[in-house]
């Protein structure tokens, strides 16, 4: 069977106009497992008033951090996934969840081409709801809808795995070489803390307090706030970073449900006023740099850092098209086609 790669990150709007930013945002925030009520109310909150201001604020948002070539994200996930393919044999194609490039286009890609069997590669490193979850489920449903005759396999998530550790840490030791920092926060992009109990198989063991992410279960599998907290677990240790000199919070919540912290924004004033001077921001949630990050860390983020008595202020990039995070890539997709990875 013909092989094929499909990689997907979360998407775009195609521009900033507002009209663009609604229509994705309309996608993105009726998906059942982005906002998870029933369907009934997030149609009335999300098209009843949600859509009616949110998007000329997020198309302001957008405009601050976009490129000439057009979304970074988007610009970003296909100079990955040209560096990829060049080092592959077989056929690679990039999809979005959400947006015009969608999971579909990206299989009708790897069809025209004769692959029979795929990989489905969620460029997220952890599991959530939000995030891997509706990127494995919308493919799937894609896969049986339109293309039944190709089989596919799913690339688990790889926030502990040795390799994404290492380049990882290879990347914030790089930015930091030249900024003497008084903290380092880990900064992941937020859930509600629903999710972690929805995504619990034992309906037990996840309590949000400061013992279960330690104790060991199987509910770490799909464990968000768990495997964030190992991720920077594994960086600490690669870095050997000093106890008391990084921490970890979570970013970008919406509505006032209860998500999960401590939060970003909260910590950046915190810091401030408690005289940390320099301050090193990193994002390892995201693999690709995006609205969250260039916006919402790197610009806005020092402002408030800064307003609250702050002084240097360091965003951390992500992985973007890292050479080393490419080889890292091309290693596990070489691995699956001689083995295929079964879940």
């Amino acid at each position: 069977m013909k092989k094929g790669i499909l990689l997907v990150n979360l998407g775009s709007p195609d521009s900033t106009k507002v009209k663009d930013v609604r229509k994705y945002l309309d996608e993105f925030l009726m998906d059942k497992r982005v906002i998870d009520i029933p369907r009934w109310k997030r149609v009335l909150l999300i098209k009843g008033i949600i859509l009616n201001t949110r998007p000329k604020k997020s198309a302001k948002a957008y405009k601050k951090i976009w490129w000439k070539e057009g979304s970074p994200l988007v610009v970003i996930s296909q100079r990955f996934t040209k560096k990829v393919a060049d080092k592959l044999d077989i056929p690679v194609a990039l999809g979005m969840r959400y947006g015009s490039m969608s999971i579909k286009k990206g299989i009708e890609e790897l069809e025209k081409k004769g692959v029979e069997e795929i990989l489905l590669v969620p460029l997220y490193p952890h599991y959530a709801m939000s995030s891997f979850e509706t990127v494995v489920e919308k493919a799937k449903e894609v896969n049986r809808k339109y293309f039944p005759t190709i089989k596919m396999d799913v690339m688990p998530v790889f926030y502990n795995k040795p390799e994404y550790i290492q380049v990882m840490s290879k990347v914030i030791k790089q930015h930091l070489d030249n900024f003497t920092y008084d903290h380092i926060l880990f900064s992941y992009h937020g859930i509600p803390e629903r999710h972690i109990y929805k995504s619990d198989p034992t309906n037990s063991h996840c309590k949000i307090d400061g013992s279960c992410c330690e104790n060991h279960s199987r509910a770490h599998r799909t464990c968000y706030r768990h495997q964030c907290f190992e991720t920077t677990k594994g960086i600490v240790k690669a870095l050997q970073l000093k106890e008391g000199t990084y921490s970890n919070s979570f970013q970008s919540r919406l509505l006032k449900d209860p998500w999960l912290k401590p939060y970003t924004d909260f910590e950046l004033e915190r810091f401030g006023k408690e005289g940390v001077k320099n301050l090193a921001v990193v994002t390892p949630a995201f693999v690709s740099d995006c609205l969250e990050t260039l916006e919402e860390i790197a610009i806005e983020g020092e402002i408030q850092f800064k307003n609250a008595g702050g002084e240097n202020y360091k965003h951390i990039p992500c992985l973007n098209d890292n050479d080393n995070w490419v080889d890292v890539m091309v290693k596990w997709i070489n691995e699956w086609i001689g083995e295929p990875i079964t879940l």
